[in-house]
């Protein structure tokens, strides 16, 4: 299905560019809240609206609360909060709808809006392509009478932390456990630290003082170098790294290892899987082929989706999974929460430490992960790569020399003007070297 704006994760841009200006978010929360207004059993729908830390959530909320307003939708407003909080509460509290201002891992010029649904879900692609239609239509404001109105949402940060408490099992604590907790100085810098120390572990906060321009600044789930260091030098257990919007997981090994997403999916299903067979993984077109030989030894299939977290939970409704996840850190586990979580994510991995008695190392002995090479570059607009023939041609003879030893995967963002290329072999000299030569061919023909 072809969309104008909404991209694998919502709406994502830079902020005073469409389409992320006030004019335009305005229009984007009345034209949800005309579709809310169509499906209402009765009554007045309400939707929660969250946000990271960005200067420009500010600005951006006030024109989302304005275009749901205009449509007779009340606003219920819970400040920084991360995304999977607002899921949480948006389900706990009743609602019509979640709504999150948020790039996630990008830089604090860009803001997004990412959209839940009443269950604490990413809206079907049937809704968000009749939200699309309803912004080329004239703005129908509701009489005065029936404007909608915005409240406050006591304790939301408070309520968040129990939720995510409540996934940690009632039998086992953090006692003895030094954790370095990287906030990103995004939505969980005041949540995040708190979770893990109420139960019972000795927290090393970082980055976790926010000042609306400093957010995934060299920190984060996308940037864990520091976190690596800062376990190093407090003799920490382990580190973890939360990204902007805290729905992402990247964790460090007490030897200060970066550990993705891909390695804490795995040490959560093979815990999971030693008391109640777990009968499927979901992965994605990105999932190392370790993690798929590595479950495959415990009897469990991986299926592969189309990359993006929206496609994994597609998946594990269709098949009736539980497990699944992306290397990038989004992980999600049904049996916790609606969609993935970072916090919540964590959490599992640490009891399965706990469990086990053995540090985090010891738990990903047995999967051995493939060399993977990601390269990003840069579109310009009007370069069509998949049809500049010498790219293609590139793209044939890379696939020629991995046959039987690795794969190649080529692939557009969803949420950014990037072109994805990854490379996975036996051998990382090779990966590098194919992921290297494409790169450079992608970054000379969109430059002319």
């Amino acid at each position: 299905m072809s969309r104008r704006w909404f991209g694998t994760d919502g709406i994502r841009g830079a902020v005073g560019t469409a389409p992320m200006t006030p004019d335009f978010v305005m229009r984007l929360g009345h034209a949800f809240g005309l579709e809310l207004q169509r499906e209402s059993r009765g009554g007045r729908p309400a939707v929660l609206i969250g946000k990271d830390t960005r200067i420009s959530g500010y600005l951006l909320e006030s024109a989302l609360e304005a275009g749901l307003s205009s449509a007779g939708v009340d606003s219920h407003l819970v400040g920084p909060l991360p995304t999977p909080g607002v899921a949480y509460l948006t389900r706990a509290l009743r609602l019509s709808a979640g709504i999150v201002i948020s790039a996630s891992h990008n830089p604090y010029p860009d803001n997004g809006i990412k959209f839940f649904s009443a269950h604490g879900e990413k809206l079907p692609d049937d809704l968000e392509a009749r939200i699309e239609a309803r912004l080329e239509e004239p703005l129908a404001y509701r009489p005065a009478s029936e404007l909608g109105r915005a409240f406050r949402v006591a304790d939301a940060a408070g309520r968040y932390i129990e939720f995510c408490k409540g996934t940690f099992p009632a039998e086992l604590d953090l006692r003895g456990l030094k954790l370095v907790v990287d906030c990103a100085n995004g939505a969980a810098y005041h949540i995040a630290p708190n979770v893990f120390h109420e139960l019972g572990g000795e927290v090393v906060p970082l980055f976790d003082a926010p000042d609306g321009l400093n957010i995934n600044a060299d920190c984060g789930a996308t940037h864990p170098q520091a976190l690596a260091a800062a376990v190093r030098d407090h003799g920490a257990d382990a580190g973890i790294a939360l990204d902007g919007d805290a729905d992402r997981l990247i964790m460090v090994d007490a030897s200060g290892r970066v550990v993705d997403g891909d390695q804490l999916l795995y040490a959560i299903v093979r815990h999971r899987h030693a008391t109640t067979p777990v009968v499927g993984v979901a992965g994605t077109l990105m999932s190392n082929l370790g993690l798929e030989q590595a479950l495959g030894r415990l009897g469990i299939p991986l299926g592969r989706a189309a990359v993006g977290d929206r496609y994994v939970m597609e998946m594990l409704r269709e098949r009736g999974w539980l497990f699944g996840g992306e290397s990038s850190g989004h992980i999600i586990c049904l049996d916790r929460h609606s969609t993935g979580d970072g916090l919540v994510s964590a959490l599992q991995v640490l009891a399965a430490m706990i469990a086990a008695q053995r540090p985090l190392a010891d738990l990903l002995r047995d999967i051995p992960m493939c060399p993977q090479v990601l390269r990003n570059v840069r579109l310009q607009p009007g370069f069509d790569w998949r049809t500049h023939a010498p790219l293609q041609d590139a793209m044939r003879a890379a696939e020629s020399s991995l046959a039987g030893r690795g794969r190649l995967l080529v692939r557009p963002s969803g949420t950014e003007p990037l072109l994805r290329v990854m490379v996975e072999a036996d051998d990382g000299a090779l990966a590098d070297a194919c992921a290297a030569k494409l790169a450079s061919i992608i970054e000379a023909a969109s430059a002319t």
